[in-house]
């Protein structure tokens, strides 16, 4: 799967474990407040945007499903929505601005393996046909981002901005591509799974792609 933070089978199993007892040790208030995500507690739901759909992170099954049809997301989108829950703390007031991943805590450790993994893919699929990102993109709720090269912004989740930016080829210039994330990345996800973010990102509109081939 093409995972940094997720590596066998048997260590989902304990990250999955440990994400929803960190969870459900917190009062629910603890993380509305500081997430964009409401609670009922008849039920015991967080309600969570990802990408612009609603899930559901339901605390007595465990389980995260998708509200519209309840199809459960991946292994790897369903550690992103947990780490997103149980790492929840209120923010400090920061100034916006794009990072690449190298800029985040242990980033550069990873950087090799992100970019085989992310940014190549990311090439490989938009490089020769950037405008085929926005029409894939408007799929997962972006919008067309500020750099005058085609770019995009995602909300992975309403407070989680990605920027993917693609620099088109030709028989003379290299293709290229790369991945933003907002500075506040590092308050809001452990840094192994802000570059599981960053895969799954590119996973999905590399997927997306394919459905949309003409």
């Amino acid at each position: 799967m093409g995972s940094m933070g997720i590596d066998t089978e048997s260590n989902y199993d304990v990250v999955y474990n440990k994400f929803w007892q960190d969870i459900k040790k917190r009062a629910p208030e603890e993380i509305t407040v500081a997430r964009a995500v409401s609670y009922s507690r008849v039920t015991r739901q967080y309600i969570v945007i990802f990408f612009a759909e609603e899930y559901i992170a339901d605390c007595d099954m465990e389980t995260i499903y998708r509200k519209a049809d309840s199809q459960v997301p991946d292994v790897v989108a369903t550690i992103i929505i947990l780490n997103y829950l149980a790492y929840a703390h209120p923010l400090p007031e920061s100034t916006p601005g794009w990072v690449s991943i190298k800029e985040i805590p242990g980033g550069m450790i990873f950087y090799s393996a992100f970019h085989k993994t992310a940014i190549s893919v990311l090439i490989e699929t938009f490089g020769h046909q950037a405008s085929r990102l926005m029409t894939v993109a408007r799929s997962l709720g972006a919008q067309a981002g500020p750099f005058d090269n085609t770019s995009v912004v995602f909300r992975a989740f309403p407070e989680i901005p990605l920027c993917v930016i693609v620099w088109e080829g030709d028989e003379e210039v290299q293709a290229n591509a790369t991945m933003l994330y907002d500075r506040s990345i590092e308050l809001m996800l452990q840094s192994a799974i802000s570059i599981d973010l960053g895969i799954y990102l590119a996973g999905q509109l590399k997927r997306l792609a394919t459905i949309h081939h003409d």
